[in-house]
């Protein structure tokens, strides 16, 4: 096929008594897993964008490895890994949110460090003032049939003499200028990124050689050939950088970019998928937004969604699109099983073909709930081999901190665990479902687990407990604790990890009369962050027996003791729908009373304190006895 080439000409600055007008190059290393990056590059980018800025200093950000490499195959690093890494290592870089100025610490114009935090308009202005006998005209050709070739023609002049210090380069490096991901592809949370390194030509370690030795007036012409990458996700973000360096101080001498592509002639962008997390249903009906980036309109467009990998049956859409206008798609349903499930959507084969195909597919994740589990449902964390356990499912909308499994636990060696300090903004909400659940053989439901948290300084995280028995139209708030009501341990700067049994609390909720007896009842854990420490749940048991030592329950009367094994005190735990008045005998296994005591029952919710400080060490029988029930339960005492 014949390919047709445009160019795309960029010509910059002009000559003032020998010497030319400078445009810096700030080269910022930045990570995807780095969290001052999170916070730091949006300021940089309003920085950059000043108008006083934007003659003075062009950037380009190298991603990095910086305190992690992200695991995502299509980050921004791993797709490019080995350049950045050369980068990295070319200038001894040990810290993510740190910059080079013209290839020096920007300490030497007058920073107080080398953080992007520390860059200032007068720090741009001082590298900028400094002369150079250097400039440059790039001429860019692309293949606008696909966009995956571009000829670059450039031209560096010097309008003095001048000597490099060591081998003098002139390296050309495509940028994506703009790059906005549906999800994160680090663990930072961000999606936005600016003027992203995502190859270099030839090769970022050599560049092109230019002559060491310079005469007043000389030129210097040459031409880079150069393959895209098949990893761009916006190609009509694409413009290249290109810039003289002197390799024997790194010194940068000269930079200039070139114009992005634009808008290109044909490009459909899949711009969101909308799916509930959840549904009662044994079908899916995704819709979605499709935007028209291109400039001639798109008449028709397959696409295609593929559930846990497999292609469901192509939707054809059929219309007219015109350019720059969007188009709400409502799909076919598609049949699923039960549980988590991945689902994908891409656009394919658009009138007139898709020259960037980079922006067409997003995935997210669903739940299909068809089964409602029978009551007791209970949860120690300890068996699980994978997570969520079988039937749970976790919400996270954001695609950043969620909940995970954790090490140990209250009397184990698991819980569920979210680090809400990991969450890129405040606010986000992320939740962990039980089993749903078939409450019909419960007259009084409970729900009991067990908590663990510590602030980060005066932070208010927050933990919510939701029913629904509507299949999640409607939620009911049966627990919300945040901050210093929610912590079970003192404040700490450190990430906490819970590791003696006094750092955990035991929640005890009854649910709401609507949940007696129902047979549809969803119950979800809903964490709120504040960007402050690790939130961990562990035993969760859900109906009206639970497990432990010794538990029983009749239709109207719940009765737990808590803790159990216990040493001084220990609580009786009661829920009663009718107020009563009860004797409490405890006595030793050879039938010897050695407490007893008279307690009132109200309705509802009761948390009594029972004084064991006279037992010895041992099992002992507590009888709760009333007019028309006898419930015997044991009690290990531990010294």
């Amino acid at each position: 096929m014949k390919h047709f080439l445009i160019s795309l000409t960029a010509l910059f600055l002009f000559s003032l008594s020998n010497a030319q007008t400078r445009i810096s190059l700030y080269e910022v290393f930045t990570g995807e897993n780095s969290a001052p990056c999170y916070t730091a590059n949006p300021i940089l980018n309003s920085l950059l964008a000043q108008p006083s800025n934007t003659p003075l200093v062009i950037p380009i950000k190298w991603q990095s490895n910086l305190p992690s490499a992200p695991t995502n195959t299509w980050s921004l690093y791993q797709t490019n890994w080995y350049e950045n890494y050369n980068r990295i290592g070319n200038y001894n870089i040990n810290n993510a949110s740190t910059g080079r100025l013209d290839g020096q610490n920007p300490t030497v114009f007058g920073a107080t460090s080398d953080a992007v935090s520390s860059l200032t308009g007068t720090t741009i202005a001082s590298a900028a003032s400094y002369t150079t006998p250097f400039s440059i005209t790039m001429n860019t050709s692309w293949d606008v049939i696909t966009y995956t070739n571009a000829v670059v023609t450039v031209t560096v002049q010097s309008s003095q003499s001048f000597t490099s210090a060591g081998s003098f380069v002139f390296r050309t490096v495509l940028i994506e200028r703009e790059i906005d991901f549906v999800f994160a592809p680090g663990t930072n949370g961000e999606k936005n990124f600016k003027d992203v390194a995502r190859q270099t030509y030839p090769t970022i370690y050599f560049g092109t050689a230019l002559p060491s030795i310079w005469t007043a007036g000389q030129s210097f012409t040459f031409t880079v050939y150069c393959t895209l990458p098949s990893y761009i996700i916006d190609k009509s973000q694409m413009a290249f950088v290109g810039y003289v360096q002197d390799d024997g101080n790194k010194k940068v001498w000269q930079a200039h970019r070139t114009n992005r592509v634009g808008a290109l002639l044909n490009d459909a962008k899949l711009t969101t998928v909308s799916l509930p997390s959840f549904s009662c249903a044994n079908a899916i009906t995704p819709t979605i937004t499709v935007l028209n980036q291109g400039s001639n309109a798109i008449t028709a467009m397959t696409i295609i969604t593929s559930i846990d990998g497999i292609a469901q049956t192509p939707f054809n859409w059929n219309g007219s699109l015109a350019s720059l206008s969007t188009s709400i798609i409502a799909l076919s349903n598609y049949t699923a099983s039960a549980g988590n499930h991945t689902i994908s959507t891409v656009i394919n084969s658009v009138s007139g073909g898709d020259i960037n195909n980079g922006n067409n597919k997003i995935s997210i994740e669903a739940a299909l709930i068809q089964t409602f589990f029978a009551a007791p449902i209970s949860q120690s964390f300890t068996t699980t081999a994978n997570f969520p356990p079988t039937n749970w499912f976790v919400v996270n909308p954001e695609q950043d901190a969620t909940w995970v499994k954790a090490g140990s636990g209250s009397n184990g060696s698991g819980s569920a665990k979210i680090n809400l300090r990991e969450s890129t903004t405040v606010g986000l909400i992320d939740e962990i479902y039980l089993p749903p659940s078939n409450l019909t053989a419960v007259n009084l439901p409970m729900l009991t687990f067990d908590v663990a948290f510590s602030q980060y300084i005066s932070t208010n995280d927050k933990l919510e407990v939701k029913i629904s028995t509507d299949c999640g139209s409607n939620w009911i708030t049966v627990y919300n604790k945040a901050g210093a009501t929610l912590a079970t341990s003192p404040p700490q700067f450190s990430i906490f990890t819970p590791t003696v049994s006094s750092q955990w609390r035991h929640e005890i909720i009854t649910l709401p009369a609507s949940a007696a007896n129902n047979p549809n009842v969803l119950v979800k854990f809903v964490s709120t962050s504040d960007l402050g420490n690790n939130l961990y749940i562990d035993n969760v048991n859900l109906g009206h027996n639970i497990t432990g030592v010794g538990n029983n329950s009749i239709d109207n009367l719940y009765f737990e003791i808590y803790p159990n094994p216990s040493n001084d005190f220990t609580n009786l735990i009661l829920s009663s729908k009718t107020p009563m008045q009860a004797n409490i005998i405890v006595y030793d296994l050879v039938g010897k009373v050695m407490i007893e005591k008279i307690i009132r029952i109200e309705q509802g919710y009761n948390t009594i304190p029972l004084d064991l400080s006279s037992l010895n060490s041992g099992i002992y029988n507590i009888l709760l006895n009333s007019a028309n029930l006898n419930i015997t339960r044991k009690i290990a005492v531990t010294r």
